[in-house]
């Protein structure tokens, strides 16, 4: 009878070792699910903000911005209130004038319009390059037109772009459901004034009547579109007009610049010590010439030199 109860004693024991076995299994498992899950929500949070911080520090502005001399302009009555709901700036855009410099051509650039013309007047210079006195002709450089105008930026405080909008709905319900979810003001949104809304380009465009909700909405890069209790995340962006105006033409004349010709027959291929025997020729007074600005000369190969506007502001 002893050892009846001895080895059923010791299966018992046998089984309860088993079953905490079993159990610290378990827990091992469960913890390192637990940990995995950590890991990851972890991980999540970390991305999460450096989101924010991308966020805000888009729509942050700098401290240290150095200071600039304005002057006062003048004075406008708005036509309407909306001026006063954008953010606007222009700016003056030159385009540049290309002109080709073929092989034996140079361009000399003076400091002062007067000698640059002396020198064309004079039409012809012998220059010493090396053992070689080479006589070449100064010309005007032709110059082709080019154009100016002023470019307009007005950056809405009250309207916001929506894009990548689900195809899901017809027109005018889709239109409800955009208002619907941007007046939430849980999600950043405000009262909507209207919506314009392209089926087409899956585009919208969202105008509130206060200001303040643009900005809220655009420190994210998108907002929560809810249809039939799904939430679908649509891009948002500012909503930007641009216009152009005083566009005209103008001639390309360069009164600094003199078009230089006759290289080509120049034993020296070297550009660069060409340019400076060039430079020292036009610097001396008894040749016409006076302090150089720049020369660029083409000996092996073509190139393409810009001429843009010269403007003179004050501010």
């Amino acid at each position: 009878m002893a050892t009846g109860d001895d080895n059923k004693n010791q299966v018992l024991m046998n089984q309860n070792d088993l079953f905490q076995e079993l159990i610290i299994d378990e827990q091992k498992i469960l913890i390192d699910k637990m940990a995995k899950e950590n890991s990851q929500l972890t991980e999540e949070i970390r991305k999460l903000e450096l989101e924010l911080q991308e966020s805000t520090r888009s729509f942050q502005i700098k401290e240290d911005i150095p200071e600039t001399k304005v002057k006062f302009t003048s004075v406008e009555t708005p036509e309407s209130d909306s001026q006063f709901s954008n953010i606007s700036c222009s700016f003056q855009v030159s385009s540049q004038v290309p002109y080709e410099l073929q092989k034996g051509q140079a361009l000399i650039t003076f400091e002062k319009e007067e000698v640059a013309e002396n020198v064309i007047r004079m039409g012809r210079h012998w220059i010493k390059i090396g053992d070689q006195e080479l006589e070449v002709t100064t010309n005007p450089v032709p110059l082709s037109s080019g154009v100016i105008f002023q470019l307009h930026v007005d950056i809405s405080k009250m309207k916001v772009d929506v894009t990548e909008i689900p195809d899901e709905w017809p027109e005018n319900l889709m239109r409800d459901k955009l208002e619907l979810s941007f007046c939430k003001s849980r999600n950043g949104g405000g009262e909507v004034e209207s919506v314009e809304y392209n089926k087409r380009s899956q585009s919208a465009v969202v105008t509130f009547v206060e200001i303040g909700v643009v900005d809220r909405i655009l420190k994210k890069k998108d907002f929560p579109l809810y249809i039939n209790e799904k939430c679908y995340r649509v891009m948002v962006s500012p909503h930007v007009e641009t216009y152009l105006k005083k566009f005209q033409a103008f001639s390309g004349v360069s009164r600094r610049t003199v078009l230089l010709m006759g290289l080509d027959r120049a034993q020296i291929q070297d550009e660069e010590l060409v340019e400076d025997l060039v430079s020292v020729h036009f610097q001396r007074k008894k040749n016409g010439g006076g302090e150089v600005d720049v020369v660029k000369c083409s000996l092996c190969q073509p190139y393409v030199a810009y001429f843009e506007e010269q403007t003179h502001e004050t501010v």
